[in-house]
């Protein structure tokens, strides 16, 4: 299921949008991780660095055929070997991937689709108790120069909200100011009930 309001601009275009150094330091994105799962790989602007920043593999899901073809170009053209990726939907049939097999999982701009908290849960069951949910998402500005609409383009508050919901995730920390157009929330996939 494509997400409401997900069309990509141009690859040159979309790639000014984002600090991503800046961005995956204060995400905490780094060595300390081993396997690292993303939804939405789009032109690779994350996938790319992510993979050079882990120490086990990237896998980055898209539902467009188009979009993981040109990650997978992309990182071919670098050098870089440990990201895999792959056309699937995530929304209808989940990862596919086993129970807290990663140390985090990136969401990136996409929960603003009809199903947040589903999307979440997903999240939570493939990373580890102890692992991460790293989400970025467009502030809630008009001033944005892109970003779905502002009524449908979700607040921290409101992430954390759903991700309270999943009852797989905690909240704690504060939201971080992601310049030049995000903000970012991470959040702690909890231990297992008993």
């Amino acid at each position: 299921m494509k997400l409401r309001e997900s069309g990509m601009p141009d690859e040159a275009y979309w790639e000014t949008l984002f600090n991503v150094d800046l961005i995956l330091d204060r995400l905490g994105i780094d060595g300390r991780l081993r396997d690292v799962v993303e939804l939405g790989c789009g032109y690779g602007t994350f996938s790319l660095p992510v993979a050079r920043r882990v120490t086990g593999s990237l896998r980055t899901f898209d539902i467009e055929p188009g979009m993981a073809e040109r990650t997978r170009q992309r990182a071919a053209v670098a050098g870089i070997v440990n990201l895999q990726g792959v056309v699937r939907d995530v929304f209808a049939a989940g990862f596919g991937l086993r129970d807290a097999s990663h140390d985090a999982c990136l969401l990136f701009n996409l929960l603003h689709g009809e199903d947040p908290v589903r999307v979440l849960t997903e999240a939570a069951r493939v990373v580890r108790p102890g692992g991460m949910i790293h989400v970025i998402h467009w502030r809630h500005d008009p001033t944005t120069p892109r970003g779905p609409a502002l009524a449908i383009r979700p607040r921290p508050d409101q992430i954390r909200l759903w991700a309270e919901t999943t009852g797989l995730l905690a909240t704690s920390e504060a939201t971080l100011d992601l310049p030049p157009w995000h903000y970012g929330v991470r959040l702690l996939r909890r231990p297992n009930p008993a």
